[in-house]
């Protein structure tokens, strides 16, 4: 699988994420190694290799390319989808692929916002569709800022499902946090609220909340709403 990924590579490409994915020093990518795959690539690959024994894809987490940790995610997604599809359900294997990433994430592997955005909703929040939440809870109490992005991006799969209330909690617990990327998947998550679920519900909650909302999730939070109203709720800052 490695060799396979490393045919797509493009020295070119893995200058140019190297600087979009933020690696330089002090950034929040720093050092990450890139050999510049695009995900198109990686994702036909890791569809190639979807049978791969889930050692070996804990062993690709570990890796320090950041293509081939990618490309173990989308196994991981595939592999939690086959296992909770109510005719072939897993419950095991679907608790091993959530434990093995949990250890990734805590472990610092899944340390970039396309890691947490490939993979949260379809491994955590398929895994805790029909569960308690408390492990979102704890994610998010976690100094991480992957940890935390982790938690509000699982939530994106009980949005689709029609149930907007983790997210709503976690959002609320995660205000005080200014880190744009924090910003930016809080305000990301409650503009799904108000497309998929419930607009009322989104307008209830910034009403509410807003004036204490750093601008950035403000601004994604309203950006589907008519002028006026965006204005409205920029003017409670």
């Amino acid at each position: 699988m490695r060799a396979a990924l490393a045919a797509h590579a493009d020295p070119v490409d893995a200058a140019g994420l190297r600087r979009f994915f933020k690696t330089g020093p002090g950034e929040y990518g720093e050092g990450d190694v890139f050999i510049g795959v695009r995900v198109p690539a990686v994702r036909k690959v890791a569809k190639t290799f979807a049978e791969l024994p889930l050692d070996q894809v804990e062993e690709l987490l570990a890796s320090p390319v950041h293509e081939e940790r990618l490309a173990a995610l989308f196994i991981l997604n595939r592999r939690s989808e086959l296992a909770a599809r109510p005719r072939t359900r897993d419950e095991a294997t679907q608790r091993a692929i959530v434990e093995l990433y949990l250890v990734a994430v805590r472990g610092g592997r899944v340390n970039n916002w396309d890691l947490v955005d490939a993979s949260a909703e379809y491994i955590v929040g398929r895994w805790l569709l029909d569960r308690p939440r408390d492990l979102l809870v704890e994610l998010a109490a976690a100094d991480s800022l992957w940890e935390r992005r982790v938690a509000l991006l699982s939530t994106f799969a009980f949005i689709k499902a029609g149930d907007p209330t983790t997210t709503l909690e976690l959002v609320e617990r995660l205000l005080p946090d200014r880190r744009d990327l924090l910003q930016k998947a809080s305000g990301w998550m409650l503009r799904e609220v108000g497309k998929r679920v419930d607009r009322a519900v989104l307008t209830g909650f910034l009403d509410q909340h807003g004036a204490a909302m750093g601008r950035t999730a403000l601004s994604y939070a309203t950006e589907h709403l008519d002028p006026a109203e965006r204005a409205r709720y920029r003017a409670l800052r």
